[in-house]
């Protein structure tokens, strides 16, 4: 598969960064075709203008150069990975915005949808498992980006995974998130 990995974060030595090579190098040595796209070094203006918001009353939407240009980029692409840490138990406003401009009506939604088959939404979380049980964090997250991302918009293997207490790192935990992060690449969409 071409797998687009979309990486979302302000410094290249985070632990984002580190997590988001150990998952290409999955994808790469199970044989799949990947080209990265760093939203912040990219000069992706993730703020949606007059030009990329839809025009309800025509039936073929026609955005901004930069949008566009991403839409073709996402149509070179069989999948999707996006690899972002967690803030405000959501993605950052950069990624909040390349989903706004670029999953656009008439593309994303609307009368026509993704054809992308499978997206990996991965994510890491400075505090611990238990501070998402227990008011249900991880459970509405998982909705939000396998139901209300990706199965609006027709991708119909959506899953969010969640690396917790990135922050107060323990011996092994990080050895253990890169072999996992290895792992879901080397086996993206075989399950």
């Amino acid at each position: 598969m071409k797998v687009l990995a979309v990486i979302t974060h302000p410094r290249t030595n985070s632990l984002t960064f580190q997590v988001s090579n150990h998952f290409i190098k999955g994808l790469k040595e199970a044989g799949h075709e990947v080209t990265t796209l760093d939203l912040y070094r990219s000069g992706f203006n993730p703020v949606l203008y007059e030009a990329d918001e839809p025009n309800w009353k025509v039936e073929h939407q026609q955005y901004s150069a930069e949008t566009e240009k991403q839409i073709a980029q996402m149509k070179n692409h069989d999948a999707l990975a996006f690899i972002f840490p967690l803030w405000w138990w959501s993605m950052p406003a950069m990624l909040k915005g390349y989903i706004d401009r670029v999953w656009n009506y008439g593309f994303a939604y609307g009368s026509n949808k993704l054809k992308h088959q499978h997206v990996l939404w991965l994510s890491l979380a400075g505090a611990p498992i238990t501070r998402f049980e227990k008011r249900k964090y991880d459970k509405m997250m998982t909705h939000y980006f396998n139901i209300g991302l990706a199965d609006y918009c027709g991708i119909p293997n959506s899953k969010f995974e969640l690396f917790y207490n990135t922050i107060n790192v323990k011996p092994g935990y990080v050895d253990e998130w890169f072999n996992k992060a290895y792992k879901l690449g080397f086996n993206y969409g075989k399950d």
